[in-house]
């Protein structure tokens, strides 16, 4: 029944990609996952040159692997979380946290008193802390920056916030970034604002844009917090985020040009003056900002003097939680009022993503543990090439959530070589290409992650927060499927396969 689980979870996106091969699974983020054997596993792609310590597990096994069934309060909490907003809203907005906290107790109760395993769920509540940290953090600190432009709307006007937008995504998360810049945008483009106008937001800001750094978009956060080197993204990512926005960009000018404006809108826009100013309220928050993103550095496991807790042969960071959390309540505590106001600021979209993240970090567990075994089987580890992972990852970052999606593939893909996504070491040497093709595999991992997350709705933390704010001035988005149908499938699509032409294909 494992093999079966972890299979599934490897091979499902094969169905919908044809003659690529691929492996796959989803969640958001990481909580331990292989139960480590008495007898070492030999890795299926070791080289003379991968150092025999990475092969040595951090403790000893002493408590039973998960069974397959347990992966089921998992697989039925994704499933809600894709379906309940669209089909059942109602029942699912009054809730969504009594379940996704009930599915989580139901696998932590089984591991801590059937299993007796304490590691996975101390890992798992450690990661979500540091993970909603962050979330939190920024989402808060934006709301208390109210950007007006008092400039006339123009398809270079517009390409330009946008790519401003991408680049502030590696700064401020595109979390922040969205939740700083989709007002200002949306008011730039008043007189004439449209779907395509959001969709191209959702894509470029909310999604592309944050693919540089781990502050940028949540995955490539938690595999920070795993081990990947801070500025590993910024090196690997680059080439494919700039061909991405390039194609983007050159799509919404003309795009725009053609739908954006008709002749009666034109008019009232000249008897309008601006000023071609842009005013800032709330500029303090830009100082909270700055606290976050100093605090992301200090992470025990790169600074030996950074003060952590220190278990089971790991260092978990709190200080830079602390900090987050500070700023957190104090740059809401004195943020400027009329900044909040007219960014029409709630708690409501942070409280959805602190409940249902509860629900994916503590339901997980089993998952990785049957992808990682999966994968170190014979049949697993000859699934997984960089090709499989673009298009395992992405499809599945796309139609559940991203963030959960690089973790299970990033397990998979170490576990196929020997290597544990819970040992920071492991983490740390795959990244640096001390197993096979391993720092390509994680490119692949990351990119597909972060670019697929904008394929739908329900791909990445801000996509839904934009649309509900577009929806709030009174924009009528497309449906889910018309999301889909009008623009991921035939816009977006296309790049994601050129990336994977440019950079994957014929590789190797």
């Amino acid at each position: 029944m494992k093999k079966y689980f972890a299979s599934w979870l490897l091979i499902l996106g094969l169905l919908t990609t044809g003659a690529i091969s691929f492996t796959h699974a989803q969640s958001f983020t990481s909580q331990g996952f292989i139960a480590q054997t008495d007898e070492q596993v030999e890795p299926s792609r070791e080289t003379e040159d991968s150092p025999q310590s990475v092969l040595e597990p951090a403790h000893e096994d002493t408590h039973g692997h998960a069974p397959g069934w347990l992966v089921i309060p998992f697989v039925v909490l994704l499933l809600m979380i894709a379906t309940g907003p669209l089909f059942y809203e109602h029942f699912w907005h009054h809730n969504y946290p009594k379940i996704a906290v009930s599915l989580a107790i139901i696998v932590v109760l089984y591991y801590l008193f059937v299993l007796h395993n304490v590691h996975n769920p101390v890992h798992a509540l450690a990661e979500y802390i540091q993970f909603i940290a962050l979330l939190a953090s920024l989402f808060i600190a934006s709301g208390g920056i109210l950007i007006q432009v008092d400039k006339k709307s123009t398809p270079i006007a517009n390409v330009l916030l946008l790519l401003i937008g991408a680049l502030i995504s590696n700064l401020i998360g595109t979390t922040g970034a969205s939740m700083l810049l989709i007002r200002p945008f949306i008011r730039l483009n008043k007189n004439n604002i449209q779907p395509y106008h959001i969709i191209f937001f959702i894509f470029m800001v909310s999604n592309v844009g944050g693919s540089l750094t781990p502050i940028g978009d949540p995955p490539l956060f938690l595999g920070f917090l795993k081990g990947v080197p801070f500025f590993w993204t910024l090196k690997h990512n680059w080439p494919a985020w700039i061909l991405a926005l390039t194609i983007l960009s050159v799509i919404f000018y003309f795009v725009d040009r053609k739908f954006g404006k008709n002749g009666a809108q034109e008019a009232l826009e000249e008897e309008n003056h601006f000023t071609n100013k842009i005013s800032l309220t709330g500029t303090k928050n830009f100082f909270w900002l700055l606290l976050i993103i100093i605090s992301v550095f200090l992470d025990p496991n790169v600074l030996e003097w950074v003060p952590a807790i220190h278990y089971d042969g790991q260092k978990f960071s709190f200080i830079r939680e602390t900090i987050m959390f500070s700023v957190a309540y104090f740059s809401f505590r004195f943020a400027d009022k009329k900044a909040l106001q007219g960014n029409e600021f709630n708690f409501e979209p942070i409280r959805e993503v602190a409940f249902i993240f509860i629900g994916i970090f503590g339901t997980m567990m089993p998952a990785l543990e049957l992808v990682g075994t999966f994968a170190q089987s014979e049949e697993g580890a000859a699934m997984i090439t960089y090709n499989s992972l673009y298009w395992g990852t992405g499809l599945l970052s796309g139609f559940l959530d991203n963030a959960p999606t690089y973790l299970n593939f990033l397990a998979a893909a170490m576990a196929s070589q020997g290597a544990d996504i819970n040992i920071i070491q492991h983490v740390k040497d795959f990244a640096l290409d001390n197993y096979v093709e391993s720092s390509f595999e994680l490119m692949a991992i990351s990119i597909a992650s972060v670019f697929f997350g904008a394929m739908t709705y329900i791909g990445n933390g801000p996509n839904f927060m934009v649309k509900s704010i577009a929806e709030q001035s009174g924009i009528k988005m497309p449906s889910f499927f018309g999301y889909i149908l009008r623009f991921s499938i035939p816009i977006l699509l296309p790049i994601l396969l050129i990336t994977w032409l440019v950079f994957f294909a014929f590789a190797g």
